[in-house]
């Protein structure tokens, strides 16, 4: 095989390795589907509302941030699990900073939703 083709196989096999892991999480994170169902909802008032353009990216960055991060608080969370199943208090830091990253993206996605939908509301 070429370095081409083996470069290609490559991308391609870890796009598998993504959606695989995005489907994991989404079967199997409940604060992923409540975001998810969120993002549903908030994607139907955008069409509802027809938002502009701009708003659309605005709200598809906002979404994707948190579901982003929400799947890297969890990663940290499994491998702080692994590395330490018992309490301890290093690893309630590095879980609560963690959280803390996912609720300052999701006060985010909120103050976007809310430049987006308060002036299309009043």
């Amino acid at each position: 095989m070429s370095k081409v083709s083996n470069f290609i196989t490559g991308r391609l096999r870890g796009c598998g390795y993504a959606l695989k892991g995005a489907l994991i999480l989404l079967k199997t994170e409940p604060s992923i589907q409540v975001q998810a169902v969120i993002a549903i909802i908030m994607t139907a008032l955008g069409f509802y509302m027809n938002i502009t353009a701009t708003e659309w990216i605005l709200q598809i960055f906002a979404i994707g941030l948190v579901m982003s991060i929400e799947g890297l608080n969890t990663s940290v969370e499994a491998i702080a699990d692994f590395i330490h199943p018992d309490f301890h208090n290093k690893i309630g830091f590095i879980k609560d900073i963690a959280a803390g990253a996912v609720f300052i993206a999701a006060i985010v996605a909120v103050i976007v939703g809310c430049i987006i939908y308060v002036p299309y509301l009043f």
